[in-house]
């Protein structure tokens, strides 16, 4: 189980013992795995000064908690064609989180033990802050550019009724810069192609005879394109309705057309060089750009590339990690660090609150084996622990030291100083 129990007991004899007794029924039951959980002497200050870090280390921790897993979900969303390698991403100092936890050591380097408590916490809140700061920008930025794609893309889906024709049709296929003459695109059932061919040369006057080709089809029919003087134009129209045949309003612009078209290759190559490379490659069917419903053909230019085949599976060749992602592991790291060394924090103030001074507790991980075995696991700490009722009920007296797991009234309290890490919400 990725779930672990973090809970402290007084440093004498006699709470040594009954350590001791707790690890040999949970070890003789197949209860759990325990381990010794180091933490180090902090300057203690006042009692006051205790209870103040007890409520602000509590508001801290939840907020922790909330960032880890908004960066695992962002993670998650930048992998989207890789969700199976999601987990060897969410690495804590380069090795796999329950790992981190059950070999913490604490970074004297980062946040000195020898400094005041009070500073400790500062220097974690601001790391945290910091790392939300940059998390909310650099998802922002992601996730416009992630939209601006897929409304372009958008443009190419449904059928040849509604899609963009751009990366269909292509200059050869009009007659342009004349003066008389003009091409138009028809949507043509495919039960209907004999009959257009038979008929639209006759829909109206000044049809150039032969002009029709079919250049894409969809599952539902064809464009053609024809040719004809421009002042017959409203004339063909009326008669090509009339016969269940479609004008697709559609002006050829260069110009325009190029533009479409780089500005979908320059958001991609964005997305790519900025944020996505091989593990986050846009791949045909991802969640980001799902495939079109309608598979356009584009006939008689083999060059030119199938609807279906479209720009981002061209562009999804390249490898690498991109920096979003790098930044995600590295502040994912540092900020599940951060987290764990305030659950150590946690333990530390609330056993001097709990145990009182000199400080003498020995904090201890426990790691359930499986869900159905924490009821057994909790009455046999329970039970191990019941001398602390004592303390605890007496500590409870003293209405401004909150203590966790401890409620008057409710019969589901600790004993014993408790923490929990849940992993799997990290799942």
């Amino acid at each position: 189980m990725s779930e672990f129990w973090l809970i402290s007991a007084p440093g004498d004899k006699e709470n040594l013992q009954a350590l001791e007794r707790m690890n040999t029924v949970t070890s003789k039951s197949n209860l759990s795995y325990n381990t010794k959980f180091s933490i180090p002497d902090f300057k203690v200050g006042t009692l006051d000064s205790l209870v103040g870090l007890s409520d602000e280390l509590g508001k801290l921790d939840t907020f922790a908690e909330s960032l880890i897993k908004r960066m695992a979900q962002s993670v998650v969303e930048v992998m989207e064609d890789s969700k199976g390698k999601v987990p060897e991403n969410l690495l804590a100092n380069g090795v796999d989180l329950t790992s981190f936890v059950t070999h913490f050591e604490w970074d004297m380097a980062k946040y000195p033990a020898k400094q005041p408590l009070v500073c400790v916490v500062d220097t974690l809140a601001k790391q945290l802050a910091q790392i939300e700061t940059d998390l909310k920008s650099r998802t922002a930025a992601y996730n416009t550019l992630k939209t601006n794609l897929e409304n372009l893309e958008k443009q190419s889906m449904g059928n040849l009724f509604t899609r963009t024709l751009s990366d269909i049709v292509s200059k050869e296929d009009f007659v342009l810069d004349s003066e008389y003459l003009v091409t138009l695109l028809v949507i043509v059932p495919k039960p209907s192609y004999a009959q257009w061919q038979k008929t639209y040369e006759s829909l109206s006057d000044m049809v150039v005879p032969r002009s029709t080709k079919l250049i894409a089809e969809d599952n539902e029919g064809g464009l053609f394109t024809v040719t004809l003087f421009r002042k017959v134009i409203d004339d063909f129209k009326t008669k090509a309705k009339e016969n269940k045949f479609t004008v697709r309003e559609f002006y050829y612009d260069e110009k325009e057309i190029k533009r479409e078209r780089e500005e979908l290759s320059r958001l991609l190559s964005d997305k790519k060089q900025q944020y996505q490379t091989s593990c986050v490659a846009l791949k045909k069917g991802s969640s980001t750009f799902p495939d079109h419903k309608v598979q356009v053909t584009p006939l008689g230019n083999p060059d030119r590339p199938a609807a279906g085949q479209t720009d981002r599976e061209r562009e999804s060749e390249g490898e690498g990690e991109g920096p979003l992602l790098r930044w995600l592991k590295v502040n994912f790291s540092e900020a599940f660090i951060a987290w764990i060394h305030i659950k150590a924090l946690r333990v530390f103030v609330e056993s001097v609150l709990r145990y009182g001074l000199p400080v003498n507790f020995q904090a201890v991980l426990l790691q359930p084996h499986k869900k159905s075995s924490t009821k057994r696991l909790r009455e046999v700490l329970n039970s191990v622990f019941r001398h602390l009722d004592q303390v605890a009920a007496a500590s409870v007296l003293d209405a401004s030291v909150d203590i966790p797991g401890l409620q008057l009234g409710n019969q589901d309290y600790f004993p014993y100083v408790y923490f929990h890490i849940d992993l799997s919400l990290l799942d």
